[in-house]
């Protein structure tokens, strides 16, 4: 029977649930709501196969092997400026679909809530571009995945790397090796759904507008290096829009206040991987590939598998923009692929407060508008202005390498 001893040791994948025989279990929100497993021990048989399955407890052992790596972008620019960096996934995704296939990522419900679930038309791709910094509710992903396989459709799987894991582990001995892709994300850490939730309402009464969809990394404001939260209304018109250093729900992820406790001792941040592929921006394309650099997004590629590889050659027989990195220098500096996240010290009065307490309190008390976030916004937009932002990021990948 699983049994959470400390939150740390639970990443919410949920392939626990998924395993279960008897659907024993059922995966609750705590008070910081994250997602935990709960067991029914009236339902439970204990066959043992929820301890077995899981990743943190029977963690898979990195073993060096060849990689190769890639820079990508779509050429359809209007569908890049819509996709978090280079459009790698809608690739990826639209060639699965093309050949009969399902795709599975995360997306929004109708209140914004951010859940896994599939498609199976090129035009629903949208759900799943630009990124989504909540931990989404996989729920009953895991075994939609394996009724497709078992009807012999080719599935794509895209996640943070401990759903992958999940999900490769829940698998088990169902044939993967021919029709499964997995492809995860370099993660920064998984923020909490209750803080995504204050802050949604909280901008849906002080907008005074009903929301239709928010992104977290637009390109159309300042482009891929300052990309800005922009909130539209239903009927596609922006109606907020704010950077990294003013908005309060980036301002808590960046500075590791919203996360996960798990997220702070992750066990799924390695270069070696069960995923066929793991992509991730490429803010450093300017030292990488300087004649890539137009500013409007980039994808890292990163194969693990010969099924991902040739997979990716396939695709890679389009129009697309493609180039071959060495594997070491694509990685180099990527701290967020091999080392967890801080825990920030203010973490555990932070989420007692938003546990009981509304979005103004809790701006008012960590995220004021002070006038050094004034300072830092206009000075952001000045060098944008100036055309020498882009330089002086540049300067900075290059002391981080």
């Amino acid at each position: 029977m699983i049994k959470i001893e400390r939150e740390e040791d639970c990443c919410g994948c949920s392939a626990c649930m998924a395993a279960c025989p008897v659907d024993a279990i059922k995966m609750l929100a705590d008070e910081e709501g994250f997602l935990y497993p709960k067991v029914d021990k009236d339902k439970c048989v204990n066959c043992g196969k929820c301890d077995r399955i899981c990743r943190i407890k029977n963690p898979v052992v990195e073993v060096s092997k060849e990689q190769k790596a890639y820079l990508f972008q779509l050429q359809d620019k209007k569908m890049r400026l819509d996709s978090t960096s280079g459009g790698a996934f809608t690739a990826i995704a639209s060639a699965v679909l093309r050949n009969g296939g399902v795709v599975f990522g995360a997306a929004y419900t109708d209140d914004l809530r951010v859940i896994h679930t599939y498609v199976e038309k090129e035009e629903d791709l949208w759900r799943f571009r630009n990124s989504k910094y909540v931990q989404s509710d996989v729920r009953n992903s895991f075994r939609e995945v394996k009724a497709f396989l078992q009807q012999g459709r080719k599935v794509c799987f895209s996640g943070t790397p401990c759903q992958v894991e999940g999900l490769h582990s829940y698998l088990g001995n169902v044939d993967k090796e021919k029709s499964l892709i997995l492809v995860d994300l370099v993660c920064h850490a998984v923020p909490s759904p209750l803080f995504w939730e204050k802050y949604v309402a909280w901008q849906q009464e002080r907008l005074s507008s009903e929301i239709g969809n928010i992104r977290f990394r637009d390109k159309r404001h300042y482009g891929y290096k300052y990309p800005q939260m922009v909130i539209e209304d239903k009927a596609g018109n922006v109606i907020y829009h704010n950077g990294v250093e003013s908005d309060p729900y980036l301002r808590a992820f960046f500075s590791n206040l919203s996360d996960r406790p798990s997220c702070y001792e992750c066990k799924f941040k390695k270069r070696y991987r069960v995923s066929d592929m793991t992509i991730w921006d490429c803010f450093d394309v300017g030292l990488k590939a300087p004649n890539m650099d137009d500013d409007q997004g980039t994808t890292n590629i990163l194969t693990h598998t010969s099924k991902g590889e040739k997979f990716l050659h396939e695709i890679l027989m389009s129009t697309d923009r493609i180039e071959c990195i060495d594997p070491d220098y694509c990685v180099k500096g990527m701290w967020e692929l091999v080392y967890s996240v801080s825990k920030n010290n203010w973490r555990d009065e932070f989420f007692k407060d938003v546990s009981s307490n509304g979005m103004e309190y809790l701006i008012d008390k960590y995220f004021p508008d002070t006038s050094v976030i004034k300072a830092k916004r206009l000075l952001r937009k000045t060098l944008i202005c100036m055309g020498i932002y882009g330089m002086i990021k540049k300067c900075i990948m290059i002391i981080r390498r």
